[in-house]
């Protein structure tokens, strides 16, 4: 399927973070956009607002008519958290219509362009997001499908005027394999989508066949520490290829200063705050090089950088109090969201809102869930959100709890924890989790702004 014979898209999933992305990219290019989801979300609002039909129905009469013909002109892409007996998804496979993955779109889109990938099982939703806009805010430009909604646009998706694109290369069923990049940078590859692979080592095997996919003369950028061949090295917290030293906070926010064999660039003030992020923005400011955008540029570019939606999101910040909001979901996206915290809180009391993601997620990594969170003050741990699965026998947040250490603890559902807010008015608080815990961010922040 070529790119310019598309002229109609139909999305199974149209709410996703990334199939969001691709409505907006081919509705910008002109084609007649529709699609189905099972919940209204913010998202699917604004992209209703953006002129997408969008019905929350599983029948095959909300189909709109224009939808319903096959001609070579129509492009359905669908996403794997689909149920296989979905109503919509079966009418257009019985009537014969390609079915496309977001991965094997962001391939065809991609194909005949520059592609900078970043993959990571954590990681990657800020590095991609930080190095496109280091590429748009320095004047370069490029086209962007995130993971995220970059806060600095916005959105999801970008456009550029030129012939590059930075695309989030997404490890969940081996999606990532569709994208043979000219530049591929790999944040992380920690177990996890277990469920998929079985095990760590088929984690780790895909993500060298990721690496193993760069365009020839192409460039591998990657983490020190990770089990891959060649490559720039990247780090922030030992010496590597490229990496951070002299990481501090100076009112409240981080500098580093980057350090390579060729040249070094001293006080990067970064907008984001971690050591992990420091670590992203190393990698950012490395593909910047590579590309020969300007150090002033790349600086400029790191300081204005105000972050993703969900991804340390400060939603309070006052004398009082402090409500930060994040999407760690993997024990350690939690250990380096917490240690973020508690750098630049070191004196505040830190009460910590979670709720776990999958069910064998919450199984397969139960004891590095329960030793993160002890390094809480409180907490307050939700039911499991199930996303795609049912539940496993055995298997519910209690079994975290029960393995921790820590004192001050609870089991509670989302109105428990609301009422616990109103109640203590915590002074450092921090919701975080993948599932619908961001429906509590807006009563909480009402709650506390009326304390």
């Amino acid at each position: 399927m070529e790119l310019n014979n598309i002229k109609k898209v139909y999305l199974v999933g149209i709410g996703g973070i990334g199939m969001s992305g691709l409505a907006r990219y081919f509705q910008k290019r002109g084609c007649l956009v529709a699609g189905y989801d099972r919940t209204q979300t913010t998202l699917t609002d604004s992209l209703s607002a953006e002129g997408m039909d969008i019905t929350y129905t599983d029948s095959v009469e909300e189909i709109l008519p224009a939808f319903r013909d096959s001609d070579e002109s129509l492009l359905v892409i669908y996403t794997p958290a689909i149920p296989a007996d979905a109503a919509i998804l079966n009418y257009f496979r019985e009537k014969g219509f390609e079915l496309k993955k977001r991965s094997e779109v962001l391939g065809i889109i991609s194909k005949g362009m520059f592609t900078v990938a970043i993959g990571g099982t954590h990681g990657k939703t800020t590095t991609s997001t930080m190095i496109a806009h280091v590429l748009k805010y320095s004047g370069f430009d490029c086209t962007a499908f995130l993971g995220g909604i970059a806060s600095n646009y916005n959105s999801n998706v970008l456009f550029g005027e030129n012939n590059v694109v930075v695309v989030e290369a997404d490890e969940y069923d081996r999606s990532f394999l569709r994208l043979h990049p000219d530049i591929a940078v790999i944040t992380s590859m920690d177990a996890d989508h277990l469920d998929i692979y079985g095990d760590d080592e088929h984690v780790k095997e895909s993500f060298r066949l990721f690496a193993s996919q760069i365009k020839e003369g192409g460039r591998l950028i990657h983490k020190k520490g990770l089990s891959l061949e060649g490559g720039t090295t990247y780090s922030a917290k030992e010496q590597a290829d490229v990496y951070a030293e002299n990481v501090r906070i100076v009112n409240g926010t981080f500098h580093f200063d980057f350090v390579s064999a060729e040249l070094r660039i001293d006080n990067i003030e970064l907008g984001l705050p971690g050591l992990h992020n420091v670590e992203n923005a190393t990698a950012a400011v490395q593909v910047g090089l590579l590309l020969g955008i300007g150090v002033e540029k790349i600086k400029a570019a790191l300081a204005d950088f105000k972050g993703v939606k969900r991804r340390f999101e400060y939603i309070l910040k006052t004398e009082d109090v402090v409500f930060i909001d994040d999407y760690a979901h993997h024990p350690e996206e939690l250990r380096a969201c917490i240690t973020a915290v508690k750098a630049l809180y070191p004196e505040k009391k830190l009460t910590v809102i979670f709720q776990p993601h999958l069910y064998s997620r919450t199984r397969d990594f139960v004891e590095g869930f329960a030793e993160v969170l002890n390094m809480a003050d409180e907490l307050l741990l939700l039911d499991i959100y199930p996303a795609r699965e049912l539940p496993i026998p055995g298997v519910t947040s209690q079994i975290i709890f029960d393995r921790m250490s820590l004192e001050i603890k609870q089991l509670c559902g989302k109105n428990e924890a609301l009422e616990f807010v109103r109640n203590k008015k915590p002074e450092l608080l921090l919701t975080v989790g993948a599932g619908d815990i961001d429906t509590l961010v807006e009563p909480i922040k009402r709650i506390l702004q009326n304390a």
